[in-house]
């Protein structure tokens, strides 16, 4: 028998008999109650219907009246080989959370297909959500097959249509068993049908791959539920969902990056030598580091990744479509932050569970989206730890949605750099930022174009150098392509590098404005954190964020370096607008629309905004 029970979750259209077929089961592992077949009976016969296997399960008055599973239901089941622990998910698309909540645990699912009407919307659209939700390992029964006399090849069509169906999704089913929950045919035992050779579903169920251990050897990922004060004590407590934890190992805070080490493992009647992933675990610190309840505690050689924005699939449970935009709560471990929609990159084609071009996502559906975090957040992609890489969206204390998170093409706040010497001392220049404005005529300033690639960037700033030079002030062009050859030429195209990039050429910037010269950039600079950064490195000297506005299409009209072809062509990863996103500024000091305006016009107001805010 397993060392750890397999979790499964129960999935399928709401009258496809999954709860019939999970108490059939039960009856025929004679796991049931003594006296609760009878009970059934009696209870079937008060109903005027027949006897009811789905009544040993459901727990409401309302379930029974309406026959219907309303919440969801968790069996441990007993087989000769296995336990089990079946979840008995509702099927209604009003009752999807349910289905969220109780395929949380599972490492497989055992989806229920009615052999009349097959694999329909309800039941393509939950096989999509348990697969999102990192569940790979399915068996598949085709119900009801009593109905159709056992016909063969009709079971023969339908398990066909179902691996087409579910082939898209790259999960693995074991077996497609032929089954009937009325009589308990092929659920235990063998039916009466000699063409089937088959496993029975119970055969199926034990033949699945072995639960795979808990995650004790890597990175710890312990998030902060509740923090309790007793005096100057505080006692940190949480589950953790990776790793082991020990009295003396050092641990990293996250959010705030703060280093500590764990004094003492709380326990009765003893502290334990060490904590698990799967442990609830409290713990006190060695240092005075104040956590407080949502925070993360990592590995430090390993830390999670800290980010305001990322990708995810998600689903959605609202009544009116998710659109760009909206705002909702997210929660991930025991922390909540604000979060918006700032992209909606496709939807889920139920009918063919391949994705689709979308401007919103569609009640009770599934679909990719870009989401920013109010503040940054410690994540993990769902692929590395699915504890810190799964989440809900809320509004109002309601939970409308959930997904996991893909965070790769976004680069890791916490590698901001800091100084690593600590014997610095600054040194004051003798000319004033007011003497170099007297002698040139205007302020130094970083004006930061921003924008796609083919917007025009890099035509404006050199036009606008031109400009300004012609006037006799002192200008400055950094472009994208040039700095690569030579300040930045041992970057790639990583997200760590691309953010190391544009904090290199904020800080040249900033010491070319502090030296009473405009600095025109020229970059992508896709993500809004890293133009912030360069703004913030600018200090006190004049910064002005310059949107150099075009649509995705006519920058791929253009194309100027035939970089968007290739990235169509797939000989080019990593696109932005294509494979990578562009966050446009929220609030730039200008935007110049190179889409509508023509070069000249462009560059007109361009140089005229300068010139009004950096004249002496």
């Amino acid at each position: 028998m397993s060392a750890r029970p397999l979790a499964i979750c129960l999935a399928g259209h709401v009258d496809h008999g999954k709860s019939s077929l999970l108490g059939r089961m039960l009856h025929e592992l004679d796991l049931l109650p003594d006296g609760k077949v009878a009970a059934l009976e009696a209870a079937s016969a008060h109903r005027g219907v027949p006897l009811e296997w789905s009544f040993a399960l459901d727990s409401f008055q309302l379930e029974r009246d309406q026959a219907i599973t309303l919440d969801t239901t968790r069996v441990r089941v007993r087989t000769p080989r296995r336990e089990v622990i079946v979840i008995d998910a509702p099927g209604h698309r009003e009752l999807v959370r349910n289905l969220v909540t109780g395929a949380a645990d599972t490492t497989a699912a055992l989806l229920v297909v009615d052999a009349q009407s097959g694999a329909e919307a309800q039941t393509r659209a939950h096989a999509a959500l348990l697969r999102l939700l990192g569940i790979r390992d399915f068996v598949v029964a085709v119900n009801k097959m009593d109905l159709l006399a056992w016909d063969e090849a009709r079971f023969v069509g339908r398990r066909d249509e179902i691996a087409a169906t579910l082939a898209p999704l790259g999960v693995v089913v074991h077996a497609i068993v032929p089954v009937s929950a009325r009589d308990g045919g092929n659920l235990v035992h063998p039916a009466a049908a000699t063409w089937y050779d088959g496993p029975t579903l119970v055969g199926a169920l034990e033949a699945l791959p072995e639960v795979p251990p808990l995650a004790v050897d890597a990175p710890l990922r312990q998030p902060v539920q509740d923090v309790y004060r007793e005096g100057t004590t505080r006692t940190i407590a949480g589950r953790i969902v990776q790793g082991t934890l020990r009295a003396g190992d050092e641990v990293i805070v996250m959010p705030s990056g703060e280093r500590v080490h764990v004094a003492t493992l709380v326990g009765w009647p003893a502290p334990p030598e060490s904590a698990v992933a799967g442990d609830n675990v409290a713990l006190t610190f060695a240092e005075p580091v104040i956590a407080e309840r949502g925070d993360l505690l990592c590995a430090p050689g390993e830390p999670a990744r800290l980010t305001p924005v990322f990708d995810a699939d998600i689903f959605w449970l609202g009544l009116e479509p998710l659109a760009i935009g909206r705002r909702l709560e997210l929660r991930v471990g025991a922390r909540a932050v604000e979060v918006r929609v700032a992209a909606i990159q496709h939807a889920l084609d139920v009918d063919r569970l391949v994705p689709r071009a979308a401007d919103t996502i569609p009640p009770n559906g599934l679909g990719r989206v870009t989401l920013r975090c109010a503040v940054a957040v410690a994540v993990d992609d769902a692929t590395t730890c699915i504890g810190t890489g799964r989440f809900v969206l809320a509004d109002g204390g309601v939970i409308f949605g959930g997904g996991v998170i893909d965070a790769s093409r976004y680069p890791d706040q916490r590698r901001v750099r800091q100084p690593t010497s600590t014997n610095l001392t600054a040194v004051s220049h003798r000319i004033a930022a007011a003497e170099r404005l007297a002698r040139a005529g205007h302020a130094g300033a970083v004006v930061w174009l921003t924008g796609l690639s083919g917007a025009g960037k890099s035509t404006l700033a050199m036009a606008l150098e031109r400009r300004l030079f012609d006037r006799g002030w002192g200008a400055y062009t950094i472009d994208g392509d040039n700095v690569r050859t030579g300040l930045n030429s041992d970057l790639g195209f990583s997200p760590k590098d691309r953010q190391e990039n544009i904090r290199r050429v904020g800080e040249v910037a900033a010491l070319f404005a502090d030296a009473g010269l405009i600095c025109v950039t020229a970059f992508i600079s896709p993500f809004r954190d890293d133009r912030q950064q360069a703004r913030t490195a600018a200090g006190g000297r004049r910064f002005y964020e310059v949107h150099v506005h075009s649509d995705l299409a006519v920058c791929e009209l253009r194309d100027p370096k035939g970089l968007y072809k290739k990235a169509r062509a797939g000989e080019l990863k990593g696109m932005t607008g294509i494979d990578s996103p562009y966050e446009p500024p929220e609030t730039p000091d200008l935007v110049v629309d190179t889409g509508h305006a023509n070069e000249a016009a462009c560059v007109e107001q361009l140089v005229a905004f300068v010139v009004k805010n950096c004249r002496g």
